[in-house]
């Protein structure tokens, strides 16, 4: 069997693991569910992830302050990986872990959403800014890999992918968030008539 098809069964089999996973099911629906009501409440959303996560976090902040599939109003989100004068002044000044958690600091508020993303859930940047989100009151949502990692100690909501092999987890990872925004799209709209 050529390569290729070899790497697309595995592609597969973890989307099928995905989809049979009842709980991971339930962790996106909540997350969906209190991402909604910040974002109708007008807070922040943020959101925000290490090397090819961090794209996938301007991904999700792209499709929601612009569209996803419908016109409508443009929502609240915050990618705190975009900036990149923050992020090297912070790197240099205070150390790369701290590039997300000082934006917490500042951008986040009281009954605010942060999503990060990591696939190995390790990353020590999205850590800390859990953990400066939970000293602010702030619901967080973590996108990991199988385990979660050190993440899964500072998250309210675990969206664990059924995989440890990157690539694979990131593909999850596209096809549960473009779900997750689909779904904020569509129930905001229908919130706000």
């Amino acid at each position: 069997m050529p390569e290729f098809q070899a790497y697309l069964k595995s592609s597969v089999k973890v989307l099928e693991d995905t989809l049979n996973d009842q709980q991971l099911a339930k962790s996106l629906e909540e997350a969906i569910k209190v991402t909604l009501n910040c974002l109708s409440h007008r807070r922040a959303f943020l959101v925000c992830g290490n090397g090819g996560s961090a794209s996938d976090a301007q991904h999700i902040t792209g499709e929601l302050v612009g569209r996803y599939l419908k016109e409508r109003e443009a929502l609240n989100v915050i990618c705190l990986s975009d900036n990149a004068a923050v992020l090297t002044a912070l790197g240099n000044d205070y150390g790369y872990e701290t590039v997300f958690s000082r934006q917490v600091e500042a951008y986040g508020s009281d009954k605010g959403v942060i999503l990060g993303l990591s696939t190995s859930g390790n990353s020590l940047n999205v850590v800390n800014a859990f953990i400066q989100a939970k000293k602010m009151n702030i619901t967080t949502i973590a996108m990991t890999g199988q385990g979660g990692g050190k993440l899964a100690a500072h998250t309210d909501i675990l969206i664990a992918a059924p995989s440890k092999m990157t690539p694979l987890i990131q593909q999850v990872h596209i096809a549960l968030y473009h779900y997750f925004c689909q779904e904020i799209e569509k129930r905001i709209v229908d919130l706000r008539g």
